[in-house]
């Protein structure tokens, strides 16, 4: 049974991370803290999912400066980091919105994280995960401490190595009379920005250290890949990264600075690994066309939060090599086309938002009228709304709405290929591969599969 958490550990624990249980254990029967309905809560504070934002910390570190995974990892950082180079590549699982809002979805959440472990626990040394970046809603409904234990701990006690993570709407939404020191906000950091790797009350019996993340938002710096990670904030929609020249006056803008220190330094080290931008909000999510049969599906693009990352991005003369998010409740993955510089840029866009908690149809029927869901390869350019970059293009490519799935990301020093695998029962890890895309990091051009 997990120890009482009004009983911390004394702290600091360990000197080293630790990232799994010594022994594996088998799935939990349930939850050990049952989460109320969220309907009632919904419906007691939607006005305020819509206007609410929050504030947060300034990074630990400069905004020019690396949270590197060797660093992360603690005394074994560099044998594995020359392991990973020694591969010659290295590869990475991502996925969002795993948490488990109450006891009939928690099934699905253990279904995900168990499959995400298996595949880090069984591959051979050249093939295996070097941790998981989470891109948000790590925990609902709205990121209690009492919850993380059910909702990530004891999920993922068995996975072997690092879990990033930037905070979700869910991870930082702030429901009213919630005290002052139990803040969504405050318990994330506490739990995957720690100064050290510490046992929190949240791990509860379980032995997973507090990642030493620098912030809400950071870089991780690790062999072939830089993933800048940046918080959207506590809005069911849009995704905002600042206080948009007032218009969210309660939201620092250290996040625009960030991101032009982050590719400045790109530019002039003359960066040659491939570069992913995570943000919970997707700055792409389907809706029909107005003339079109249905509406669309339960979250929608961050226009103005793109506008604000495409200006930084051409001021700076750096594009990423893809996008992923999280929020929309389902795989989706677009192609937009951007001329940058002298060059046209295919640059993929994916929303993994299907990890445990929900699997969101992409439209739905309106006026009664039957859904009309598109085909695969839809010119979907009435998506883009006032965009900051020159476009001649945005294609949805792909999309699952049924299934819950996650992200495997392989990057060498050539290539970056994203590939979406369902969850489902005895299937081998390349019978569940959905869907995958790859692009050449020199060019910024897809490459066939």
């Amino acid at each position: 049974m997990p120890r009482d958490v009004n009983q911390p550990l004394a702290q600091p624990i360990f000197h080293e991370p630790t990232f799994n249980e010594t022994v594996r254990s088998a799935d939990p029967a349930g939850f050990l803290k049952a989460h109320p309905s969220d309907s009632a809560l919904y419906k007691q504070i939607q006005n305020l999912l819509t206007k609410d934002v929050v504030s947060f910390d300034q990074s630990r570190v400069a905004p020019g400066d690396l949270y590197g995974l060797q660093d992360a990892l603690g005394v074994h950082g560099p044998e594995i980091i020359q392991g990973i180079n020694s591969a010659g590549k290295i590869i990475f699982h991502a996925a969002g919105d795993s948490g488990a809002s109450n006891a009939g979805k928690y099934k699905n959440e253990i279904t995900v994280a168990d499959q995400l472990t298996m595949d880090a626990q069984t591959s051979d040394a050249a093939n295996r995960p070097a941790f998981l970046f989470h891109l948000g809603d790590v925990v609902y409904d709205f990121g209690e401490s009492k919850y993380y234990y059910d909702q990530f701990y004891n999920p993922f006690r068995n996975y072997p190595a690092p879990i990033f993570a930037i905070p979700g709407n869910h991870d930082s939404f702030v429901v009213p009379n919630t005290p002052a020191d139990q803040t969504p906000l405050i318990i994330f950091s506490r739990n995957f920005c720690a100064s050290d790797p510490v046992i929190t009350q949240e791990a509860a019996s379980l032995h997973r250290t507090a990642m030493t993340q620098p912030g809400v938002y950071f870089t991780l710096d690790a062999p072939f890949v830089r993933i800048i990670g940046l918080f959207s904030n506590a809005l069911e929609d849009p995704g905002v990264i600042s206080s948009e020249g007032k218009k969210w006056p309660g939201v620092p803008n250290f996040q625009l600075d960030y991101l032009t220190a982050q590719l400045k330094r790109i530019k002039s080290e003359k960066y040659k690994g491939a570069v992913l931008l995570a943000v919970h909000h997707p700055p792409f999510s389907y809706a029909p066309p107005k003339s079109g049969s249905g509406a669309g599906g339960n979250h929608g693009c961050s226009s103005a939060m793109l506008r604000q990352i495409d200006t930084i991005c051409q001021e700076q003369g750096v594009y990423p090599h893809a996008f992923l998010s999280a929020h929309a409740h389902n795989y989706q993955r677009y192609t937009r086309t951007v001329h940058f510089g002298q060059s046209d840029y295919d640059v993929p866009f994916i929303v993994c938002g299907d990890g445990g908690h929900n699997v969101n149809p992409l439209v739905q029927g309106r006026r009664g009228q039957p859904p009309q869901e598109p085909h695969p390869g839809t010119n979907v350019e009435y998506l883009e709304s006032k965009p900051a970059v020159k476009t001649s293009g945005l294609i949805l490519e792909k999309f699952d709405d049924t299934t819950y799935g996650y992200l495997r990301v392989t990057v060498d020093k050539d290539q970056l290929a994203i590939g979406f695998y369902e969850v489902g029962a005895g299937r081998s890890l390349a019978q569940s591969r959905f869907d995958m895309v790859t692009v050449d990091l020199a060019s910024h051009t897809m490459v066939s599969n």
